[in-house]
């Protein structure tokens, strides 16, 4: 099979919208017929990972790829950056603001709920620079090297 890519806007600020990419992801997940508690954890990074770009970033995508060995997600958001990546890997750190915390966001879980269930989390963030997170998902001992 050749890869597919799916690709999702996330607008910042936008709560009307926010998990809706992650719905359509898990959708299209089961219907390629997936593992369900491989897509399980899929769903929960993609939300996490839409969910720190509309609180946190600014406008953004989301980017799911699917290939025989793995499942990447990719997100991508211009919003000011992380200034300490350490920190914000730390259960319960948070910086969302009182809206987001008044909606139930921002309880510090995002990043390590995605480092927890992705195969791999590779981060890159800095003040002013936007963000990008590139969580990789092993299929069924398929094998290979991931992207």
């Amino acid at each position: 099979m050749a890869s597919v890519s799916k690709r999702y806007p996330v607008r910042a600020r936008d709560f009307l919208h926010a998990g809706e990419a992650s719905i359509q992801i898990q959708a299209f997940l089961k219907a390629m017929g997936l593992d369900a508690g491989l897509i399980r954890r899929i769903a929960i990074c993609s939300y996490e990972a839409e969910m720190n770009a509309v609180i946190h970033g600014g406008d953004g995508e989301l980017e799911m790829t699917l290939a025989d060995e793995w499942v990447t997600l990719e997100v991508r958001d211009a919003g000011p950056g992380i200034a300490d990546i350490e920190l914000a890997m730390q259960p319960g750190y948070s910086t969302a603001d009182e809206t987001a915390r008044e909606m139930g966001f921002g309880a510090g879980m995002g990043l390590p709920n995605m480092k927890a269930n992705a195969d791999e989390l590779r981060l890159e963030s800095a003040p002013g620079r936007g963000t990008r997170a590139l969580m990789v998902f092993r299929r069924e001992a398929a094998g290979g090297g991931a992207p």
